[in-house]
C-alpha cells in the first residue's frame, strides 16, 4: 500500500515535467513561427526587393513548413495536459474555431450582398479570435476551479 503511495508524488511530478517540456516547445515553434510570418510578410520590403519572388516563395514555403511543425507540436502540448487542462484548452478552441468561422462566413456573405461599405482588414479576424480564446480559456479556468 505504501508503494502506491510512494508513486503518487512521482507521477505528479513526471506529468508536470512533461506538461513543462510541452510548452517550452511550443512556445519555441510559436516563437519560430511567428518569425516565418514577419520574415514573408516583411522581407520583400525590408530584406530583398520584391521583385525577387524565389525568395519571396521560398519565405512562404518556410513559413508553411514551420507552421505544420507548429500544429505536430500543439498536438503533442495537448496529449501532454492532464484531462482537466485539455477540456478547457479545447472548450476554449471549440468557442474560437466557431466564432472565427460564423463571423469569417457573416462578413463574406454581407459583402457578397454588398452590405459591407468597406473593405476589413484581414487582421482583424486571428486579433478577434486570439481575444476570444483568451476569455473562453478564463471562463473554463473559472468554471473548474
Amino acid at each position: 500500500m505504501s508503494s502506491v503511495l510512494d508513486t503518487a508524488p512521482e507521477e505528479g511530478t513526471v506529468q508536470a515535467r512533461n506538461e513543462a517540456k510541452a510548452s517550452a516547445r511550443l512556445v519555441l515553434w510559436t516563437l519560430a513561427w511567428a518569425a516565418t510570418v514577419a520574415l514573408a510578410k516583411f522581407g520583400p520590403q525590408l530584406l530583398w526587393d520584391p521583385p525577387q519572388r524565389v525568395a519571396s516563395w521560398a519565405a512562404v514555403a518556410v513559413n508553411l513548413a514551420v507552421g505544420i511543425g507548429w500544429i505536430v507540436t500543439f498536438t503533442r502540448f495537448l496529449h501532454a495536459l492532464d484531462e482537466l487542462q485539455r477540456k478547457i484548452m479545447q472548450d476554449a478552441l471549440a468557442v474560437t474555431l466557431g466564432v472565427g468561422w460564423i463571423l469569417g462566413f457573416t462578413y463574406v456573405v454581407a459583402d457578397a450582398a454588398s452590405l459591407v461599405t468597406r473593405d476589413v482588414d484581414i487582421a482583424i479576424l486571428p486579433t478577434l479570435m486570439g481575444v476570444v480564446f483568451l476569455v473562453a480559456f478564463a471562463v473554463g479556468k473559472l468554471r473548474y476551479r
